[in-house]
């Protein structure tokens, strides 16, 4: 009975007019945009922004611009809910978003996944700079496209490759203020590039057979368990290597160097701990948690090292 009266609330609500169906429907298309993985991504491009302007703060980069990444990112993030909506309905990761679920209707999100790309990749050309709004494109048809509907069910390197579209963010952010693209910027790609494979893997060896059901080929289920974490291991030792990147070309000081080896030394003991401690099943996740802390901090660490010396100069000098 109960399930019978919710189907007809849902029904009645998707047949509402569109403003009352997004205000009953709003956290569906919230959870569409993936909230997480965008406050993440867009961290990263204020950071661009800061890096880019370092003792002063360039506002419209940093409201109107980060405002326009995330309308692209929710946009992309909302095109892989649709593409992989029947996959997810097999996952029990997954199974609980909203299209596979029934919260809401494949046509209303894919006129809510355009909406968002349309007016964020808009307000990046006329409010930003048309570079930034073509880069951002790139990016959201690289992750939206290439990535989902190809090198997802293509390659086990999918994420190797497509992890191009995940790192664009600081990029973006750095020419939303400059409206060029640096060399230092490029720095800031190239860590959040080598950095997914790692965060990602341990997720897959944690989910191998989930993606295994679905005929996804993550490198656990292709290349099993223990070659995983040799990869993990491999590409966490080239992590901290392009972490020092930043201060070996003189863009950071000392400060991100002791942060970054600090970070580095930990991501390290636990790309060794998946290797030495294979029955350990906490292990995965814990990585995976860490990777995140772990690229929220470089990055803070890197604002640090640069503003720290502009706040300190009047009292200094």
């Amino acid at each position: 009975m109960s399930r019978t009266l919710e189907a007809s609330t849902t029904r009645a609500a998707d047949d509402a007019p569109p403003l009352q169906h997004l205000l009953h429907h709003w956290r569906d298309y919230y959870e569409l945009t993936k909230p997480g993985v965008v406050a993440l991504m867009v961290f990263t491009a204020v950071v661009g922004n800061l890096l880019a302007s370092p003792g002063s703060l360039p506002w419209n980069a940093l409201i109107v611009g980060n405002i326009g990444i995330a309308l692209a990112a929710g946009s992309a993030a909302a095109i892989n809910h649709l593409v992989d909506r029947r996959v997810d309905a097999r996952m029990k990761r997954t199974q609980g978003r909203p299209l596979p679920t029934g919260h809401l209707r494949t046509a209303h999100a894919s006129i809510f996944a355009g909406t968002l790309g349309i007016s964020g990749l808009a307000l990046l050309y006329f409010a930003v700079n048309p570079l930034t709004a073509w880069l951002t494109a790139g990016s959201l048809m690289g992750y939206a496209f290439v990535y989902t509907l190809f090198l997802k069910r293509a390659t086990p390197q999918n994420i190797v490759i497509g992890g191009a579209a995940g790192a664009a963010p600081p990029v973006l952010g750095w020419v939303a203020v400059t409206g060029s693209i640096d060399p230092h910027a490029l720095l800031l790609f190239l860590i959040i590039f080598t950095w997914t494979p790692p965060h990602f893997w341990a997720l897959a060896i944690h989910r191998r057979e989930e993606y295994a059901s679905v005929d996804i080929p993550m490198l656990p289920v292709t290349h099993g368990d223990r070659y995983t974490r040799w990869q993990i291991l491999f590409y966490t030792v080239l992590l901290v290597g392009v972490t020092m990147l930043p201060f070996a070309t003189g863009m950071s000081g000392p400060i991100y160097l002791v942060g970054a080896l600090a970070l580095g030394a930990r991501y390290l003991w636990f790309g060794y701990a998946l290797l030495a401690r294979p029955d350990d099943r906490s292990l995965p996740m814990r990585s995976f948690g860490y990777s995140i802390v772990y690229l929220m901090a470089l990055f803070a660490v890197l604002l640090v090292d640069a503003y720290l010396p502009v706040v300190l100069a009047p009292f200094i000098g």
